[in-house]
């Protein structure tokens, strides 16, 4: 087979371009101000060097072109960061090429001090040199440089370490660095990477169940009153205060009377209950209408404008499912499985078995499942929605999600959707590939230090530039057993750990009430607010302190770039198993405020004694030396300490389980 220029090697072999998702099958994903590190392994035959340059096209069509220097000379790997101001579709690609200037300097400086070659050293210089000057386009500044080179190369009065010294300044250097002269360039393919809006990495999330918010309980009758919109909008500026920057809402449409789910999820519902709302769907409307007790679509608006006046953005739950009442069922019953009976097939998840919900078949009419989705998702687009927190993606046909999230892309760029998929790997992985700007994760599960620092490596290590991790310590389904039995001190330990962590973390609300007594046999809360209201006093929100730990937290991913980044992580051994010890790190060049920025997390994972013990730094992942002094600030406890590479660390949990430490410039 022949070979073109886009299959050949080149003339100097550009191999292993990242970041890529399957040779460019998918874009790797960025938001505006995030730094993209561009990593390519270049080299050449024999002993001349080589140079590379990354070449970024943005969505305008313009060209950015960055110095890419060697960053691993053992793997002959060389790297860019490459910072974008832009939302929209970019391309970049590595230019890899001969670099006589570098050649020649490398030989030069040799050969002069050892006395060999010296006038044909000089005189390459100047050829090279010239070859810089006229052939490549130059600042004023840069050309004067070449020419006070070329003429000190040439000036036979000087002594020959004299004559080299411009041409090897470190000006000369930088200059050559910046505008190099180039010989057999060879171009890597063209790799796509889309740039979106910050909130698709930087999110703090909160949930409530509207219906929860204001519901009221008549002593005389023993019925509830439902919260609607209005009462729950009363909540926002508190939320708002506490530095969320995304309220999440439940479903709140029409919910199915048939098969009923009762408190704690049993089979049988009194009356008054008000049925789990993911059985979507009644006589009422389906997924485009809002149910009646919450209030009108009108009502929704008004909740969306009360939100953004206070800074919040609204995200909706996206439960394709159906209660046997969902006038899709009647409309039509072939998007749903018919069993050989002749009824339609509940949801199961054995042994959990889900009588209230039918699952969507999208096997049998394809293309009509589509378009009601696609519709009925414009319609919380219209209303205001901007983010969706989609329930069990990974149960749909994957080329449903890209199709459908492609489009709203591109008519909708600024609408995230996040994936509620707790499942294997492989499904999690590619549902961020192709679309999902966040994904759920693993971190609820991860109860150990040493689990969670490997954890921690994975989710900011190679999958970064695709999948955006969420984590949450507890949802309204999630209630795992070191939560149970944790306590107050483990409670603020993990909100900690989930706010620094990742850039996007979300909270259930009742969270600041440590609600840890779960229902019998499983990981949920007794008396899950899914199947009942569940109002709270707020007025009491803060009698563990949570509430005031979340707001210093939200404050803290405000002030520092370090935690608002998902990569330059580094954890940090530490002598005792029961202590996790990570750091976030970004370089001034890196940094949006053009300032190196470092917060150090130390967390203990025993909620019930004193653990200390001694945390190394790796300094270099710091930016720092070894011998440097930090002097840090506690954000969630308010000392202030001075650490060296080797530290002393004592946390208790009638204090703090965990230090949140910023280090000062």
């Amino acid at each position: 087979m022949a070979r073109t220029p886009e299959t050949s090697v080149g003339r100097i072999p550009i191999v292993g371009v990242q970041p890529s998702l399957e040779e460019g099958r998918w874009p790797a994903r960025a938001v505006v101000g995030e730094a993209v590190p561009i990593t390519a392994t270049i080299f050449r035959e024999g002993h001349d060097s080589e140079g590379a340059t990354v070449v970024v096209t943005k969505p305008d069509g313009r060209h950015e072109r960055l110095p890419m220097p060697l960053d691993d000379w053992g793997n002959s790997r060389y790297r860019a960061a490459f910072v974008p101001k832009h939302e929209g579709p970019h391309t970049f690609r590595v230019e890899a090429w001969s670099d006589p200037f570098s050649t020649w300097l490398h030989a030069a400086e040799v050969k002069i001090h050892a006395g060999v070659d010296v006038q044909l050293m000089l005189d390459e210089g100047v050829l090279v040199l010239s070859r810089a000057l006229h052939q490549v386009r130059h600042t004023p500044a840069r050309k004067a440089l070449l020419e006070t080179a070329i003429a000190s190369l040439q000036d036979g009065s000087l002594d020959p370490e004299t004559r080299l010294a411009p041409a090897s300044s470190p000006e000369m250097r930088a200059a050559m660095t910046a505008a190099p002269l180039r010989d057999d360039v060879s171009t890597s393919p063209e790799y796509p990477l889309v740039v979106q809006r910050e909130r698709a990495l930087v999110s703090a999330w909160y949930e409530i169940f509207p219906r929860s918010e204001g519901a009221r309980l008549n002593k005389r009758t023993g019925q509830w009153h439902s919260g609607t919109f209005t009462t729950a909008a009363k909540r926002l500026p508190a939320i708002a205060d506490m530095g969320f920057d995304v309220v999440y809402l439940t479903p709140i449409h029409p919910i199915g009377v048939t098969h009923r789910k009762g408190r704690n999820n049993s089979l049988k519902a009194e009356p008054g209950d008000p049925g789990s709302p993911y059985a979507i769907g009644g006589e009422e409307g389906g997924h485009d209408a809002v149910h009646p007790d919450l209030g009108t679509m009108r009502g929704f608006r008004a909740f969306v404008k009360a939100a953004k006046s206070v800074g919040l953005e609204v995200a909706l739950d996206v439960a394709l499912q159906c209660s046997p009442d969902h006038p899709w069922v009647k409309e039509h019953p072939e998007w749903f499985t018919q069993r050989l009976d002749g009824t339609i097939a509940y949801a199961e998840n054995p042994p959990k078995k889900y009588q209230d919900i039918y699952p969507l078949n999208f096997d049998n009419d394809p293309e009509g499942i589509y378009h009601a989705i696609k519709d009925m998702l414009g319609v919380w687009i219209d209303a205001g929605v901007t983010l969706f927190r989609v329930d069990n993606p990974h149960t749909k046909p994957l080329t449903f999600w890209e199709r459908l999230l492609g489009e709203i892309a591109a008519e909708h760029p600024d609408v995230i959707f996040l994936a509620e998929a707790f499942t294997r790997p492989a499904m999690m992985h590619t549902l961020a590939k192709i679309g999902f700007h966040q994904s759920y994760t693993y971190f609820t599960w991860r109860q150990s230090a040493e689990e969670m620092g490997e954890y921690l490596e994975e989710v900011s290590g190679e999958s970064s530039f695709y999948m955006r991790p969420n984590f949450w310590p507890t949802t309204h389904d999630i209630l795992t057993p070191d939560m149970q039995h944790g306590g107050p001190a483990l409670w603020r330990m993990r909100a900690a750990l989930a706010a620094t962590g990742s850039p996007s973390y979300g909270i259930y609300t009742g969270y600041e009430f440590v609600e840890n007594v779960p229902r019998p046999g499983v990981e949920e809360q007794i008396d899950n607010e899914k199947y009942e209201f569940k109002p709270r006093d707020w007025s009491d929100a803060d009698r563990y302190g949570i509430a005031s730990l979340l707001t210093q937290l939200n404050a803290a991913r405000r002030k520092h770039p370090a935690l608002r980044r998902l990569r330059g992580l580094r954890v940090h051994p530490t002598t005792n198993p029961e202590i996790l010890c990570f750091s976030r790190h970004v370089p001034a060049a890196e940094s949006p405020t053009g300032k190196a920025d470092t917060v150090v997390v130390v967390a203990s994972f025993d909620p019930h004694h004193v653990q200390s013990g001694v945390v190394t730094l790796d300094m270099a992942a710091l930016g720092l030396a070894d011998d440097a002094r930090l002097v840090v600030d506690d954000l969630v406890g308010g000392a202030t300490y001075t650490w060296s590479r080797d530290f002393y660390v004592r946390l208790d949990p009638a204090v703090s389980l965990v230090h949140v430490a910023a280090v000062r410039p």
